[in-house]
Parts: C-alpha cells; sequence; structure tokens
C-alpha cells in the first residue's frame, strides 16, 4: 500500500496529510509544486484513485497529450497499471488508496458479478459530480482522531461503491472456467446472510451447493474472490456495522445478531478490523 507514496516521495510532492482509515483504506494529501518533473508509476500492486482539490492545469499523461488536470478531476489507477507523466506548476491532491478486494468483493455484494469479471478500470481526468464532492469531503475532514477517521472510512467504502458503477471493466481475456454457477452463488450468499446468527459450516455451505466440501471450498474461493471463513467474517462484520449504525440495541444484542459469542468477541474482531471499538464507531456515525 505504500508503492504510490513512496513514487510521489522521490518525485517533489511534499506529503501533508496521511491516515490509515481501517479496513486496509488509507488516505493522503500531497501538494507538488514543479517547473516540470516526469512521474512514473509501474504496477503498484493497489489501486488508487486520485482527486485534484487545486491546480494541475498543466500536468499530463505521456499518453493522453493535451489533456489536463483541474480541480475535480479524478483518475483511477488500477493496481496493475504503468502509466508516465509530465507534472508541471502546482498542484493539490488527494489519493485514495485501496486493495483490489476492497473493488471485487462489491462486485458480488452490489453488482451479483464474480471477482474475476471485473476490474478497475485505468482512467485518466474523468469526472464524476459525486464521487468529486465525496473526495472535497474526505480531505475536509479531521483524520487525527478516531471519529474523524471512522467517518472518513464511511465515506471512502461510499466513494469504492460509486467507483465500481461507474469505473469497473470486464478483466481482458479473463476465462470464467470453474467455480460457480450464478444460481449456487446467490443461493449461497443469501444462505450465509440469512444464517449469521449461528455457526456456519463448511458442510453446510456445501449441502447448498449440492456439492463435496473440498469442491465447494475451492469453487467458493474462485466465485466469491474470497475463502468461506474470510467471506463469512466480513459478513459478520458489515452486518455488524448495519446494525451499529441504524439502532440502539446493546452491544451484547448486536453480538447474538451477527453470530460472535458475546459482546467482548465482536469488540476484538470490530477492533482488528475498524480500528475502533464497536461504541466508537457508533458515536463516530451518529456526529455525521
Amino acid at each position: 500500500m505504500h508503492s504510490v507514496c513512496r513514487t510521489l516521495g522521490e518525485s517533489n510532492a511534499t506529503l501533508e496529510r496521511f491516515a490509515w482509515l481501517g479496513d486496509q483504506l488509507a488516505i493522503a494529501i500531497w501538494r507538488r509544486y514543479t517547473l516540470e518533473v516526469e512521474t512514473v508509476y509501474e504496477q503498484p500492486g493497489h489501486h488508487t484513485l486520485s482527486c485534484y482539490l487545486n491546480g494541475g492545469y498543466r500536468t499530463e499523461r505521456h499518453k493522453l497529450p493535451g489533456l489536463y488536470g483541474a480541480p475535480s478531476r479524478l483518475c483511477a489507477l488500477p493496481g496493475d497499471h504503468e502509466s508516465r507523466w509530465w507534472v508541471r506548476g502546482h498542484m493539490h491532491f488527494m489519493h485514495l488508496y485501496f486493495l483490489p478486494e476492497h473493488f471485487t468483493r462489491r462486485a458480488v455484494l452490489e453488482l451479483d458479478r464474480e471477482p474475476r469479471e471485473l476490474t478497475l478500470a485505468d482512467r485518466t481526468y474523468f469526472e464524476h459530480a459525486q464521487i468529486a464532492q465525496l473526495c472535497q469531503s474526505l480531505a475536509n475532514e479531521t483524520w487525527e482522531d478516531p471519529d474523524g477517521r471512522l467517518r472518513a472510512n464511511e465515506t471512502s467504502h461510499e466513494v469504492l461503491s460509486l467507483l465500481l458503477r461507474a469505473q469497473s471493466v470486464h478483466r481482458p481475456h479473463a476465462g470464467l472456467k470453474g467455480g460457480l454457477s450464478a444460481a449456487t452463488r446467490r443461493r449461497l450468499r443469501d444462505f450465509i446472510d440469512a444464517n449469521l446468527t449461528g455457526s456456519l459450516t463448511l458442510g453446510a455451505l456445501a449441502d447448498v451447493a449440492c456439492l463435496s466440501e473440498f469442491h465447494l471450498a475451492r469453487m467458493f474461493r474462485t466465485s466469491f474472490g474470497l475463502p468461506p471463513h474470510a467471506w463469512i467474517a466480513q459478513q459478520r462484520l458489515d452486518h455488524a456495522r448495519s446494525l451499529l449504525r441504524a439502532t440502539d440495541l446493546p452491544l451484547e444484542q448486536v453480538a447474538i445478531r451477527c453470530g460472535y459469542a458475546d459482546s467482548s468477541h465482536l469488540s476484538h474482531r470490530f477492533r482488528g478490523a475498524v480500528g475502533a471499538t464497536p461504541s466508537a464507531f457508533r458515536r463516530a456515525m451518529r456526529s455525521i
């Protein structure tokens, strides 16, 4: 997650602010002023969304000469992309760093597509008013305090959902050999969501899919992008976040509804993923 940061740090850019937001999301604000310098990104391994806050009027990408940046213009840089840029003059911009898994898991949940079908498009200086507005709110957020980071985390997830719909493309040469049928994938997804309060076993999932446990484990990962236990853990966390945002249920009840042994178990898992306790998360969401 530090590849783009390292490239910028070695090419005259000043890092103004940086924060880990939980869920393996990171955010940074950069400032540059230079007469002219070339910046090269070579397969950073993580996705980057860039939003210009100010300036950038004379910055262009090699393969797109004559197309320049400007405030609210966006760039989507996939983890496997390579690009060269001529940077000139002043620019002030925000970066949101996220992993391919953040993007592909949403393909299953929000678009009912397999993760291997879609990836982030490589886009230079596109416009999307809602994403740009959310990026500006992220830049204005106070990341230094825990509540601010949690609010920024929520906004970042909203940005990624919009980005999935606006800037996802089919993977080139993505063969869909193997894996689960769309109907079986939906059946498994619905079964998991309906049974989060209980103990979900590989055997139970195999029965739903009418497969052996061995084949279900292998094909589940192909079609969901995660092994069964990791997918279930993420669904439990997502459900907990939803309940903490929308209800006043005691933490013990939230834990039970999400399949955790007790509130202590919930707090341990939640803090490990989000970087804050469930109570702190609820408090921060109430202040939005």
